[in-house]
């Protein structure tokens, strides 16, 4: 994950946009999963950082001693 980007987010959502749109081969369950991709795309920074530290603060440290 890199430094939040508005520009980022809305190529994201293209993208998703896109897949859902052209793929009629998708079955419900996928598209259910690639919809709800697009609605909890961050939409500010703020929001970005918050599941950033969420997602780094359940990751295990490494003990390299």
């Amino acid at each position: 994950m890199g430094p939040y980007s508005e520009k980022k987010q809305w190529e994201r959502a293209g993208a998703i946009k896109r897949l859902l749109e052209n793929n009629p081969q998708l079955d419900d369950y996928m598209k259910s999963i690639w919809q709800r991709k697009l609605r909890e795309l961050a939409l500010s920074e703020d929001e970005y950082n918050l599941r950033v530290r969420e997602i780094f603060s359940r990751v295990k440290k490494w003990n390299y001693a």
